[in-house]
């Protein structure tokens, strides 16, 4: 009888962890679109809708390039008053351009006036964000990418603004 029972635990787990390794290997599969040259109109584009205003998704954190993966580009229009999310930090590079309108850029422990045409580039781990603080929309356009075939840099253990 315990021989049976620990054999049944065996296969249980057995099959239990075959499940999983097959949904994470399909997931990754999945996620691991890789993209060529190519025009991404912005009616293909992923729309959502929050509290803050749209933002179109062209394309996503799983996306790779000839040079770079977990790549993120996005169209935000943002409303007076908001912020897509707090000012944050993460691993990839990104960058943002302002199309129209005008907010603050959080940068480090700085907040730097923000308007059309400004472009922020924030460094791996480097605490940033932007919140439109004028009356109209603001957009802007963001790309945070890794690049292929260089080292993903430690978070800092102290304060990184």
């Amino acid at each position: 009888m315990k021989i049976t029972a620990y054999i049944s635990i065996v296969l249980i787990a057995f099959s239990l962890g075959y499940i999983l390794a097959l949904k994470s290997a399909m997931r990754s599969s999945i996620s691991s679109e890789s993209i060529n040259s190519k025009v991404i109109p912005r009616s293909e584009t992923e729309r959502e809708n929050g509290n803050w205003g749209v933002m179109d998704k062209y394309t996503y954190d799983h996306t790779s390039t000839y040079g770079t993966e977990n790549m993120f580009t996005a169209l935000v229009d943002l409303v007076p008053g908001e912020s897509v999310h707090p000012a944050h930090h993460h691993a990839e590079e990104e960058i943002m351009l302002i199309t129209k309108g005008s907010g603050i850029w959080s940068l480090g422990d700085k907040q730097i006036e923000a308007k059309s045409g400004d472009l922020l580039y924030a460094s791996p781990w480097k605490m940033h964000g932007l919140e439109n603080t004028g009356t109209d929309t603001m957009t802007f356009f963001f790309l945070r990418w890794l690049n292929k075939g260089v080292a993903l840099p430690a978070e800092p253990e102290a304060d990184n603004g």
